[in-house]
């Protein structure tokens, strides 16, 4: 199982980090375009919620589209989120989001535990494709949260 761990500091209140990240809609946002990610499941303008069920369509590999549900586990208003998938590429997916105020802006912090399935290949895959992959992604969504909010 892979641990991955990812900080960013924005210089915008806890509010609106809260508002911009607890909003599924805003994953496409975040996520590189050649994901071709899509969040197929209605939100319908609610909160986010513990038990909180969020669909999607993903192009990880070789524009090939892949159905994800991750599960909305756990809660903490203006504190903490975790995602778990439920459905989907990975094994097992673990995925923590933290939120402190920090001086004068907001430290994000990104908790990622996963495994890849098919056992010794799903290693040899992640050490070759997928962990470098997951590293892209989220260096992908540092450079646009400090575009969109600062650094």
């Amino acid at each position: 199982m892979r641990e991955l761990y990812f900080t960013q500091w924005m210089p915008i209140s806890l509010d609106e980090a809260w508002a911009f990240f607890s909003d599924p809609s805003n994953l496409k946002d975040i996520t590189p375009a050649h994901m071709g990610f899509v969040v197929t499941s209605a939100h319908h303008g609610r909160q986010m919620y513990a038990g909180q069920i969020i669909r999607y369509i993903v192009k990880p590999i070789l524009g090939i589209p892949l159905k994800w549900c991750t599960e909305i586990t756990h809660v903490a208003d203006k504190q903490y989120f975790v995602d778990e998938q439920r459905f989907g590429p990975y094994a097992f997916w673990h995925h923590q989001h933290r939120f402190t105020e920090k001086d004068g802006g907001v430290l994000m912090e990104d908790i990622l535990h996963y495994k890849v399935p098919f056992g010794l290949l799903g290693k040899v895959v992640d050490r070759i494709i997928v962990n470098r992959e997951v590293n892209t992604i989220f260096a992908y969504r540092k450079k646009v949260l400090s575009e969109r909010f600062g650094s």
